[in-house]
């Protein structure tokens, strides 16, 4: 029997039918003649989404009296192959770790800095609550809610209920995320070459030539366990290749290992770029062609764009004549650091293996001044090879349809209305910092920027911060900015699993849920070919005094800041979250959550 990938889909799709239809099938059954695990059969195995990374792949944590004591893959999920990398087998490690932060807290010492002890001795949930409340409405009254900010990192999808909403209602424009010291350069790239803000899924299994730029998917990156489980098969069928200074868990497997100069990425893929149109080695059937069937692309002479015509790309000849013509193998070997023949077997080999060729741009390649252009030309590398959305190149997958939250907008009293719509503590939609996300100037956050105008007080000063999931004088460049500026800051209040370098500046420190495990949410993504939306919930009870911060946290300080005199947030909360089974409103934090 000869069994097909269309085939295979099929009989697997029988196969799951089937094994929901009886226990017979079931994975789960016990086997005749075969004892069960010790200790298996006095628990469950409660379904989760892991945190680890951006792929969020669907989990299960076997439960056994509200323990967490094993984790994997969701046995049912597409998306990651029911396997999770050693990132997500390890956050055991994390929900019982002892240095977890167990109660609220606040600082004793009002001396701050980096190395200062803080003191922090423990208080109760109500008078940490109250604290940031009364710190909040002191903006309100003075008339300056613009003032406080909400600062984040991670997240799932009810991150608008703290991120969004409560700053907004509240009267501040300033919700800043991280995610300019994540993927926003990666997306730059794919948006200004093929219309792509997202990230990118790739088609391992089809694919003739791999280059990994600037990343490493065995460890980090993304689609971690897909790709650590068809890396042998990748490697017996193509060819891979690694761009990347340092020689990462990839590299050590890969044939190919270009350790260029750090921040020279830009340099060798114009390169690549040059040597396959002097080749005349593009995909034709995607790119165009000339016109008389001959190559004019020669290096440094510019060429008539009324040459060639072009099919499903946009601007060749000009870029040929703007950047390529002159940007030889020889040139880039002197910028980056390699060798110029293994530039061109790059291009070549790249070449030949298209239109089944993934170029999977990375962090590392883009993450650098002007790392956006880098990202540009390298994800194009990818358009005149014809491998955008091809079979064994990278794929824009189809984006879950989701219902958004409530408008909040009707919430908003005169003083909310007037402030949140101030400039943003970041300075995005300046001349300084354009911030064009998907060509809108202004709408992608300048995350790194927030320290400077913190400390030069521009457009205004920042009297209070709630953040969440962030840790920003560790994970930003230039750590001892956000030192000064966190230090500068009045009042700071970090809801946080762990006590960090950002909690060392805290005036109150929350405890919060693990995510994977303590808290509820949703998450959409795409990986591994498919698209899905996955639920975060809690599979044991929260640990010692924790709450979770997108959903509880905000509810209850709603509730402290409607005591205070400011309603509007809690109205919001109150009213417009129904149920959608029985149309009652929450009234506590647990149903407000749920």
């Amino acid at each position: 029997m000869k069994l097909g990938r269309r085939s295979f889909l099929k009989t697997g799709a029988a196969i799951t039918a089937l094994t929901a239809a009886g226990p017979k099938l079931n994975v789960f059954a016990k086997g005749k003649g075969r004892k069960a695990l010790p200790g298996y059969s006095k628990g469950e195995w409660k379904p989760t989404t892991c945190q680890g990374c951006t792929t969020w792949c669907p989990a299960e944590v076997f439960v056994q009296d509200n323990r967490a004591v094993k984790v994997r893959g969701n046995q049912y999920s597409k998306q990651n192959d029911g396997v999770l990398c050693p990132k997500g087998h390890l956050s055991l490690q994390q929900l019982y770790d002892p240095d977890r932060i167990k109660v609220p807290m606040k600082r004793t010492n009002p001396k701050k800095g980096r190395g200062v002890d803080p003191k922090f001795v423990p208080i109760s949930w109500d008078e940490a609550l109250d604290t940031i409340a009364e710190k909040m409405m002191e903006l309100r009254k003075a008339g300056t809610p613009e003032q406080f900010v909400v600062l984040r990192g991670r997240y799932t999808y009810m991150r608008d209920i703290i991120y969004d909403t409560l700053p907004k209602v509240f009267g501040s424009p300033n919700g800043i995320s991280h995610s300019a010291i994540c993927a926003e350069a990666e997306k730059f790239g794919s948006f200004y070459t093929e219309g792509l803000w997202d990230y990118r899924d790739y088609d391992l299994d089809n694919s003739k030539y791999v280059l990994i730029w600037g990343c490493d998917p065995l460890s980090s990156n993304r689609m971690i366990p897909a790709a650590i489980k068809r890396f042998g098969e990748v490697l017996d069928r193509a060819t891979v290749t690694v761009v990347d200074p340092r020689f990462s868990t990839s590299a050590a497997k890969a044939q190919n290992w270009l350790p260029i100069k750090p921040g020279e990425d830009g340099a060798l893929a114009v390169a690549i770029a040059h040597q396959i149109l002097v080749d005349g080695s593009w995909n034709k059937e995607f790119v165009g062609d000339f016109k008389d069937g001959k190559n004019h692309f020669v290096p440094g002479n510019e060429v008539d764009e009324s040459l060639f015509v072009e099919k499903e790309t946009y601007g060749l000849v000009k870029w040929w004549n703007l950047e390529l013509k002159d940007k030889t193998p020889k040139w880039a070997a002197e910028k980056t650091g390699l060798k110029e023949k293994d530039i061109v077997k790059t291009a070549r080999e790249m070449a030949a293996a298209a239109p089944n060729v993934i170029v999977w741009l990375g962090p590392g390649a883009s993450m650098h001044v002007r790392g956006g252009y880098t990202a540009m030309a390298i994800h194009a590398l990818n358009g005149i090879l014809g491998s955008v959305d091809n079979e064994g190149g990278p794929i824009a997958m189809v984006k879950p349809k989701v219902n958004k939250f409530p408008k909040y907008d009707a919430y908003k009293d005169e003083l909310a209305k007037k402030h949140s719509k101030l400039p943003k503590i970041d300075g995005r939609g300046t001349l300084e910092f354009p911030s064009l996300k998907k060509g809108k100037p202004g709408k992608a956050v300048v995350t790194n920027n927030v320290a400077e105008n913190i400390l030069n007080e521009n457009p205004y000063p920042v009297k209070a911060i709630l953040g969440y999931m962030n840790n920003f004088n560790f994970s930003c460049t230039g750590a001892d900015r956000w030192d000064k500026a966190l230090e500068k800051v009045p009042f700071i209040a970090h809801a946080t699993t762990h006590a960090s370098e950002f909690t060392m500046y805290a005036d109150i420190v929350l405890p919060a849920a693990i995510t994977k495990y303590e808290k509820l949410g949703w998450v959409k993504t795409k990986a591994n070919g498919y698209s899905t939306v996955t639920l975060v919930q809690p599979v044991v009870k929260p640990m010692w005094e924790a709450y979770m911060d997108e959903t509880e946290i905000p509810w209850l300080l709603a509730q402290k800041l409607a005591a205070k005199g400011f309603t509007k947030l809690k109205e919001y909360y109150e009213t417009e979250f129904k149920d959608p089974e029985t149309g009652k409103t929450p009234t506590n934090s647990k149903e407000f959550t749920e």
